[in-house]
């Protein structure tokens, strides 16, 4: 009977240990053969008094602003990052993931409420989503609303970047729990950054080689926000969203000179395009990649030095996310978190002559996109199908087990891939620009500029050219594949335009812009 009793008492205490990694099947095999009847009761009272209670993994959300794919991971030859390159190796890099709105505003709208921007009001920069539809579910409200603390540090939603640098920006304030603004010494020193145009810096090329340590900056404030949240969470009882948003490689390129000397700028190129390449363009194309005009026609040593402060900047954002990924490690909560990495939108460093973003091109459209789910993901995969960041709403939702979301919620979850690369849910990706719709494909990119007007149509051959600089939407040869493709591309245009089912819409009044227009 002692025996008994004591094989009771291991037991339980074993279960309420496995019950919280959610192994409670594996605690019976390993108890003896004798006891397992004797127990079993007891056991099965145990497991269903508690498996309300059984832990989740937590989620952390790492999101930059303006990162392109530029990346050691993706096969770039001089960009240095180790730490995102570390995450890679241990989840799933996607090579094909897009954003669905090439503008800061529009696309974190979107990926937070899982539906498309025309599907939420939020087309242009400085609008917000609750004035259009009030009841919407966001991504961190939804896990809050299954038991999880949700916290953000630093940029989510959108931002005026740096103007709006230690306020709110344009955040939702129900969406978390607790909210951080940091706000560092390159806010404070702003006069010391070289501006094209002197006294901006935000929406034009502008950097510096700082003085000072990480930590002064506010994306070294961000990481250490962050790696206190998580201290606070490692003793907590329930799971927690950590949504971390750093303000870089958002223009002003700031970082500590130390990123600066990691790169020789006589390595650097530029891109180049050939004289006439923008008088083969539609119009609206053209004037997505002319927008910025004193980037236009940039002297080759400017552009350089640009990139080279891009560079750096990456480069420093990365040493911030490899602090938030040692803190996982050291306070035990890596086994337990699923890390989801990415950018807001990707980002044009000179490619098609144009610098920042607000394009339907490659460049501008694809992000990065790596996540690590502990059980699922297996180390150093990478899927080559198609994903886009309005996925991440049911993605997450999936892999932590939380009932569905909202029956409005658009996207597609990517957990299938997750598990095994070879899988696609997906077959193409799309992403709109304000009066603009794009469609990529395995082989294509199409881009349907003024619907049903055939002059503004965009068709570039992947294979023969992957810089999309052949417009051949006009060429006899590819007729066929034009067709079907306009006809895949309207398909999802109407998917993305339709109103949201069973959510109140107030429909944007046309002159409701939320910003200047984007094109003079």
């Amino acid at each position: 009977m002692a025996d008994y009793n004591l094989s009771v008492v291991i037991s339980v205490a074993d279960c309420m240990a496995a019950c919280k990694a959610s192994r409670c099947a594996a605690v019976l095999l390993r108890m003896k053969p004798r006891f397992v009847f004797r127990v079993g009761i007891t056991l099965g009272f145990l497991v269903a008094s508690i498996s309300s209670s059984v832990a989740k993994p937590n989620v952390v959300f790492i999101m930059t602003d303006d990162l392109n794919c530029d990346l050691g991971s993706y096969g770039h030859p001089l960009v240095q990052s180790p730490n995102i390159d570390r995450l890679a190796e241990e989840g799933v890099l996607f090579e094909n993931a897009y954003c669905n709105y090439p503008v800061c505003g529009p696309s974190r709208a979107s990926f937070m409420t899982g539906l498309y921007p025309e599907q939420n009001g939020v087309t242009v920069l400085r609008r917000m989503f609750r004035d259009y539809v009030p009841d919407a579910v966001t991504l961190s409200q939804h896990f809050m609303a299954n038991g999880y603390t949700a916290a953000r540090v630093g940029k989510i939603y959108h931002y005026d970047n740096p103007k709006g640098i230690g306020t709110d920006g344009h955040d939702d304030p129900a969406s978390w729990d607790t909210k951080i603004n940091p706000r560092g010494r390159d806010k404070e020193e702003e006069e010391k950054i070289f501006s094209l145009r002197p006294g901006s810096f935000g929406a034009t090329l502008s950097w510096l080689a700082a003085e000072g340590e990480d930590e002064e900056q506010t994306d070294g404030i961000v990481a250490t926000e962050s790696i206190r949240l998580l201290r606070q969470y490692a003793v907590a009882e329930e799971p927690f969203f950590l949504a971390v948003g750093f303000y870089k490689p958002h223009t002003p390129y700031v970082a500590p000179k130390k990123y600066f000397d990691l790169y020789d700028l006589s390595e650097i190129t530029v891109p180049r395009i050939p004289e006439d390449y923008l008088d083969t363009l539609p119009e609206p194309a053209r004037k997505s990649v002319t927008a910025f005009k004193p980037q236009i026609d940039l002297p080759e040593e400017m552009a350089r030095k640009a990139i080279h402060a891009y560079y750096a900047t990456i480069s420093f954002v990365d040493a911030q996310i490899g602090r938030v990924m040692d803190a996982l490690e050291d306070l035990g909560l890596k086994e337990d978190t699923i890390v989801l990495f990415s950018s807001d939108h990707g980002y044009h460093m000179g490619e098609h002559g144009h610098y920042q973003k607000n394009t339907l091109f490659e460049n501008a459209d694809r992000v990065p996109l790596i996540i690590s789910a502990p059980g699922v993901t297996q180390s150093g995969r990478r899927a080559q199908g198609f994903a886009e960041m309005i996925d991440f709403y049911r993605t997450l939702s999936d892999l932590v087990g939380l009932p569905p979301p909202p029956d409005y919620v658009k996207g597609i979850s990517l957990q299938p891939v997750l598990r095994d690369v070879s899988n696609t849910v997906r077959s193409n990706a799309f992403t709109q620009l304000i009066n603009g719709y794009t469609l990529r494909t395995d082989n294509f990119r199409i881009t349907q500029w003024k619907i049903d007007d055939p002059d503004n149509l965009e068709l570039y051959d992947r294979r023969r050219d992957p810089e999309e600089m052949r417009n051949v939407a006009r060429n006899p040869d590819y007729e066929q594949e034009l067709e079907y493709l306009l006809k895949v591309l309207k398909g999802r245009i109407a998917d993305a335009t339709a109103r949201p089912m069973g959510l109140d819409f107030t429909l944007p009044d046309s002159s409701d812009r939320g910003v200047q227009k984007i094109y003079d």
